[in-house]
């Protein structure tokens, strides 16, 4: 492997010009968000516009410093990095900060770091390690174990914080499973378990029970019925139905009130316009609000008046829709999109499997955070607290996503220097 002396020579330019642009537009949607007349300079540190600034100016140091590292590196040391933020994950559950219900957050002066953010582009370090070994069959069971065991340790340890949101990301890691070889039938019984689960929270748990049993015997009429098949049905159905009781027992004893609220405010079982359902119902009236081109820069009501809480972080779309309207959210959502077609691109291009795989899993990530951070802006999904990656306020979810970017491109500047 040969380094080519100059780096920037090789770098995909656009990747990180979308980079860039989505980082300014966050930064000026932020500004709007919780814009003060008295502190009107975007520049003026003690308002979160201007801290923002500084996040901006220090992640495009980390930036630099990953481009002037050697690409091995990466790979090198990608367990001992995911040691590393394992360790950090125990810690901070020891000595961490609590806010807002999760115990998640290393309060250093006035800036607070949250390992859960960090902890993603390590486990995507350590599985694009692990797939980068020779002779791997994602069809071997222990092939397909190791890596959920690699995703599931960071989920559960932030679980164990109380950050629910942050934990579900790393599901996402499967589609990278599924791009390694994964049968397409394991995707296809996770959307049926969310459908099952869905149903069971909506209708009841007798229902879906009732319905698993017809569609069973359905099957049992139209299949052929030999000893085999009828066992698979038989267990197929009891595993149904052990499932859709666990759905309702989990939620009922493992979820905290407020969680439990906003899912049948989501389904549409309750209506709570003053408690858990004023996030989303302030959120769709600020977006709504918005028309086609938008109340204007710094015009938006719901946001100079505070109508949406949390709108510089997990709402800070609701500022693109309402000052920018329709075409400012398609342009926000077009870019997105763009940025996650070029990853794509640029990891099919890719001549080690390390690189591929890493960058399968950077696609997976920002596509996650992307989905559900809009999603749950406009009441799609149940709000879980995660940020739109690059645009939403703070130093922890704008480093982590940087680092987990530059790493790729570093490695994608490297491609020609393989053999």
């Amino acid at each position: 492997m040969r380094e080519r002396k100059n780096i920037f020579n090789n770098i995909d330019w656009t990747l990180t010009i979308l980079y860039l642009v989505l980082v300014l537009l966050g930064w000026i949607n932020i500004y709007a968000a919780v814009y003060n007349e008295e502190y009107s300079s975007i520049f003026d540190i003690s308002q979160s516009y201007g801290k923002q600034m500084i996040w901006i100016a220090t992640s495009l140091f980390l930036a630099l410093v990953i481009l002037l590292t050697d690409a091995r590196f990466f790979s090198t040391f990608a367990y001992a990095i995911y040691g590393f933020m394992i360790f950090l994950l125990l810690v901070v559950l020891a000595v961490g900060t609590e806010i807002s219900g999760s115990k998640s957050w290393f309060q250093i002066g006035g800036f607070g770091l949250q390992p859960a953010e960090f902890a993603k582009f390590a486990t995507n370090l350590a599985l694009a390690r692990f797939f980068s070994t020779q002779h791997i069959n994602i069809k071997d069971f222990k092939t397909r174990a190791l890596p959920l065991a690699i995703m599931g340790l960071p989920a559960i340890l932030i679980l164990l914080q109380n950050d629910t949101g942050s934990a579900l990301v790393y599901s996402s890691f499967v589609l990278v499973l599924y791009r390694m070889g994964l049968s397409g039938n394991f995707l296809l019984a996770g959307a049926l378990v969310v459908v099952i689960a869905l149903s069971t929270l909506m209708v009841g748990t007798i229902y879906v029970m009732i319905l698993l049993v017809v569609m069973a015997a359905v099957l049992f009429f139209f299949m052929k019925r030999n000893r085999r098949n009828i066992i698979y049905l038989i267990a197929l159905l009891l595993l149904g139905i052990g499932f859709t009781y666990s759905v309702e027992y989990g939620v009922e004893n493992f979820l905290g009130e407020h969680q439990k609220t906003r899912i049948n405010v989501l389904l549409g079982k309750e209506l709570d316009l003053k408690g858990a359902g004023y996030n989303v119902n302030q959120s769709k009236i600020a977006i709504g609000s918005g028309g086609f081109a938008g109340k204007g820069f710094l015009n938006g009501t719901q946001t100079k008046y505070n109508f949406v809480p949390e709108q510089s972080t997990d709402f800070i779309f609701c500022t693109v829709g309402e000052e920018w309207g329709f075409l400012g959210s398609l342009v926000v959502i077009s870019l997105f999109i763009t940025m996650l077609v070029r990853i794509i691109m640029m990891a099919e291009r890719q001549r080690s499997d390390y690189s591929r795989v890493y960058g399968y899993g950077v696609a997976a990530v920002l596509f996650f955070h992307f989905m559900i951070n809009i999603g749950m802006t406009i009441g799609l999904v149940p709000v879980i607290g995660i940020p739109l990656p690059f645009f939403s306020y703070g130093g922890s979810s704008l480093w982590a996503f940087t680092i987990l970017l530059f790493i790729f491109i570093k490695q994608d500047s490297n491609r020609n220097a393989l053999l």
